[in-house]
């Protein structure tokens, strides 16, 4: 679960059980999980969450196919993928994500393929 919100909302403020309880309700309410099935659960609070792209990122495509040779790890979102995407096109990369699990998929381009598109990027 990904929320947004600003460090002096009630949200940020809250304590980690209650944000945790209102991911695993969330969810319930939608039909992804019970809560008899949440095993665990961590927070990560993330100031100003915007990926920056300096230093070293020119080099991300080396990163990008280190990270993708491990099987069971998908990088999706703005910040799993370290591109700037709206949250629909966070939310398609996590369905990408979801599709390659249930077929067993190994290539994960499909993920890289949301929001390349250039009508969706701002220009500077």
């Amino acid at each position: 679960m990904e929320y947004f919100c600003n460090e002096p909302d009630s949200f940020w403020q809250s304590d980690d059980d209650t944000i945790k309880a209102t991911a695993v309700r969330e969810m319930e309410s939608i039909g992804l999980l019970k809560k008899e099935q949440v095993l665990d659960a961590i927070v990560v609070k993330v100031t100003k969450a915007y990926p920056s792209y300096y230093g070293a990122y020119e080099k991300f495509g080396q990163v990008r196919q280190a990270l993708d040779g491990i099987g069971n790890l998908y990088l999706i979102g703005r910040n799993g993928m370290h591109r700037y995407n709206n949250t629909d096109h966070s939310m398609l990369t996590a369905m990408e994500a979801v599709a390659n699990i249930a077929a067993g998929r190994q290539d994960k381009s499909n993920i890289w393929d949301v929001n390349i598109g250039d009508e969706y990027h701002e220009q500077a």
